[in-house]
């Protein structure tokens, strides 16, 4: 859903000793801003993807403060920006969605942790894993540990956030090397308060020009100055990100009465960690543990004497690691084993293997852990019966619905744009047989799930086009690609379009051009309809197309069924070769309510005419065949039980979500379903002449009736 904080950047002026009340991503906005930093960009992706919304919001402020900020084409873009604090002491912060952002940056990121910085550089990732996530469930681990750049992972509290962010610039400058700062959904949406600093005012801006550029080949990734990197990393940047960590306590300790056992816990799991020692009479609403707790808010690199001192005079420590593989249990253990500890350290024995660490996965972890260890002055059998009382509940639960709850899987929104091209597909496809279908990441990655069930590949976003070149030429008939118009001017351009033309393949394409990135909050692209205001410009699509030699182009409204149908058969048909593109035109529609809402509301209260298209179904005329949501799935379109007394089949029917965009009565006239649909015009604020023929086609209306 998009968010607008439009009315709250007012907050990220506030001074010293001012206290900021709001949301997460708000928080690391004004923890930028109090940290001097020179330059920001990005690219939008969930669960960060507002806090370029955000940045964009209060450019005025930016702007006052000489600080650059632009929203990038895509994360290697934005990775690629922060080559200016390798040779100068300028600050720079970027942001990305997580490990598919990481992977297309990976890059520029080895490259930029490969010469090390002067000014402090700072990766802000939205740490997209688990339940609700939109992506495959990788970490951002591993990429910290390949590259050697450093790994955040705040408490999930706006205080600790803002010091993070404040305190990983310093941790970049003190080591010369890139810092990485995840945060989860929860950590992203959390709200709170936090004391403020005056914003700072970077000492390098677009104010404060650099008098003349700075080369130095020791900074050029060439031999031999690469394997002088390689053993600044190991015997000076590691060093000196240690010695920091510690010496500015980065990590928390938090003690307790219970000291024969303790629990290493990420950041970012801090307050499921709470929550859990809650329910089992172990923490209070303040947070208060009688565990003993060392909160790693660095989780790479590790500090081993720390962990030790932690460890010492404990019979047995739990680590909470989220996810696979377990990199910080392994290096842990590998410390006590080295420092011939006798502490035992449980992890991935007592918690899940893999997937989230909510508070209802870790109650069993923790009374599994209690129980082996077996503190002194607790009865762990009290865990074990919380834990067994939780499992039964569940089991109850189930047992009074009589079967599992169904998944309910993400679809299109009411009215989308994006729908009645895969009906047209759909219905394609009870022509000619079935069709291999490449899809790509965005909105229209749903088309893949019932009742479409269209598309058999999602290899990364804007790829759509480049997956179909291995599989097009082993498959008889052609295939079609899917490709938003957020994923064209991302990477699909380049990867998908420029190679299907050089290598003059023989496949039909299809962007959807909907003017926005919508599933990430709408924001806006390139070829928008509406640029900010300091983007006037916008880029044509089918323009870029012509300039790498495609010719094949045609452009068809997505909500007119038959002609997209017509137009898919000619291009799985038609004898010519080479790439066939399908530009299906249609603004998002949720983008649309937004903007056309404010004027109807203004032309009612002006008292203007108004007229609003529904649509319905005649419970009489319908069948019950229920065909129009097979071809449609739209939300408003459902089933009611069927008013007449001698049929027992459910009739379909629009409800009040209805947007009038018309997909379902193209849908019954495309694919020859049936007549039940009627189409009504709601008009408000009409003329004396409307109202008088309204009353005259009552009144004969109702006579016949009679």
């Amino acid at each position: 859903m998009e968010r607008s904080f439009a009315g709250e950047v007012r907050s990220l002026a506030l001074g010293q000793g001012q206290i900021f009340h709001g949301e997460g991503i708000l928080a690391v906005t004004k923890a930028l801003l109090q940290s001097g930093v020179s330059y920001i960009g990005g690219y939008q992706g969930a669960p960060v993807s507002h806090l370029i919304d955000v940045l964009g919001d209060s450019r005025d402020l930016l702007d006052e403060l000489g600080i650059y900020f632009e929203s990038s084409a895509s994360e290697a873009g934005a990775a690629a920006m922060l080559g200016a604090s390798i040779h100068y002491p300028a600050r720079g912060a970027v942001t990305w969605k997580s490990t598919v952002g990481t992977n297309v940056a990976s890059d520029a990121l080895s490259n930029l942790a490969s010469a090390g910085v002067k000014g402090g550089a700072l990766v802000i990732l939205g740490e997209d894993y688990g339940e609700g996530s939109s992506i495959i469930q990788e970490r951002t681990h591993a990429f910290a540990m390949k590259s050697q750049m450093w790994l955040m992972d705040p408490r999930p509290n706006l205080t600790s956030i803002v010091n993070a962010v404040e305190r990983s610039f310093e941790l970049s400058e003190a080591s010369n090397t890139p810092v990485m700062l995840q945060l989860r959904i929860r950590a992203c949406h959390v709200h709170g308060t936090f004391e403020c600093k005056d914003n700072r005012s970077p000492r390098i801006s677009t104010r404060e020009l650099i008098d003349s550029p700075s080369f130095d080949y020791a900074r050029i990734n060439l031999p031999p100055s690469i394997y002088e990197h390689e053993r600044q990393k190991v015997e000076e940047r590691w060093p000196a990100a240690v010695r920091f960590i510690r010496e500015h306590a980065l990590n928390e300790q938090f003690d307790g009465d219970m000291a024969d056992i303790g629990i290493v816990v990420q950041g970012g799991l801090y307050n499921s960690t709470i929550r859990a020692l809650q329910q089992l009479g172990l923490a209070d609403s303040f947070g208060v543990s009688r565990v003993p707790l060392y909160v790693l808010n660095v989780v790479y690199p590790l500090v081993p004497d720390e962990f030790l001192a932690f460890c010492d005079g404990k019979r047995a420590v739990l680590l909470v690691e989220e996810g696979q593989p377990n990199y910080i249990e392994e290096a842990l253990q590998s410390a006590l084993r080295r420092a011939d500890a006798p502490t035992r350290l449980h992890g991935k024995d007592m918690l899940p293997m893999a997937g989230e660490y909510a508070g209802e996965i870790l109650l069993p972890g923790f009374a599994r852990f209690l129980a082996a260890a077996a503190p002194s002055g607790f009865d762990a059998r009290h865990a074990t019966a919380m834990a067994n009382a939780m499992t039964d509940d569940k089991e109850r639960s189930k047992q009074a619905l009589g079967a599992p709850v169904p998944t309910r899987p993400p679809g299109f929104c009411i009215g989308c744009p994006e729908r009645p091209v895969f009906s047209a597909i759909k219905q394609l496809q009870a022509e000619v047989g079935k069709v291999h279908v490449n899809a790509d990441i965005g909105c229209h990655t749903f088309g893949t799930l019932p009742p479409f069930n269209v598309g058999s590949t999602v290899l990364g976003y804007g790829l759509g086009l480049a997956s179909s070149s291995g599989v097009g030429p082993l498959l008889a008939n052609r295939t079609i690609s899917i490709m938003g118009d957020g994923g064209f001017w991302h990477n699909g351009f380049t990867s998908g379009v420029v190679n299907a033309v050089y290598n003059n393949q023989d496949s039909v394409l299809v962007i959807l051009k909907n003017g926005y990135t919508s599933a990430t909050g709408t924001q806006a692209i390139p070829s928008s309809p509406t640029q900010p205001a300091a983007r006037p410009l916008t880029l044509d699509i089918e323009k870029a197309l012509r300039g790498v030699g495609v010719t094949w182009i045609r452009t068809v409204g997505s909500y007119r069924v038959e002609e997209m149908l017509d137009t898919l058969r000619e291009a799985m048909t038609t004898p010519e070769g080479g790439l066939k593109v399908i530009l299906a035109d249609g603004e998002c529609q949720l983008e649309r309510q937004r903007r056309i809402k404010p004027q109807v509301a203004a032309k009612l209260e002006a008292g203007e005419r108004v007229v609003r298209t529904r649509f319905g179904i005649d419970d009489d005329v319908c069948t019950g065949d229920h065909s129009c949501i097979r071809l449609s799935g739209c939300p408003s379109l459902t089933i009611k039980p069927n008013p007449s007394p001698l049929r027992t089949d459910p009739v379909a029917t629009v409800n009040a979500g209805c947007v009038g965009c018309g997909l379902c009565g193209e849908n019954a006239h495309a694919a020859v379903l049936c007549p039940s649909f009627y189409k009504a015009e709601i008009v408000q604020n009409a003329s004396r002449f409307e109202r008088f023929m309204a009353k005259v086609r009552g009144a004969v209306v109702e006579r016949l009736a009679a």
